[in-house]
């Protein structure tokens, strides 16, 4: 867990975590100045929006409301913890998945 420094484009970070055209967004403002913050960020959501994504897509052939709410209630809580993050301005990977998506999109925002 780092903190890092303020800077305008902070806001981002949160942003990425609002669907998956919020991370969009944020990835292409944060081309021009590099906010390390912001790349973290996009990084951890875009992992988040791609893996719930295809995850889900498989649970739903599952006819069970206990198998669908516990996956809703997992990607929630993940998706909370990485805002929440962002928030603080912290860069707090987010638990099980983060140093994995931290590896596979290594080259966004480098």
């Amino acid at each position: 867990m780092q903190e890092t420094s303020n800077s305008n484009n902070d806001s981002l970070a949160i942003v990425a975590y609002i669907t998956l055209i919020g991370t969009l967004i944020a990835f292409f403002m944060n081309r021009e100045v590099r906010n390390p913050l912001v790349s973290f960020h996009i990084r951890q959501a875009l992992g988040l929006w791609l893996l719930q994504m295809a995850l889900g897509y498989f649970i739903g052939a599952f006819d069970s409301w206990m198998i669908s709410t516990s996956f809703w209630i997992f990607f929630i809580v993940l998706f909370l913890y990485g805002i929440f993050g962002a928030v603080g301005k912290k860069m707090n990977e987010v638990p099980v998945l983060g140093p994995f998506f931290q590896k596979l999109f290594a080259t966004i925002g480098q």
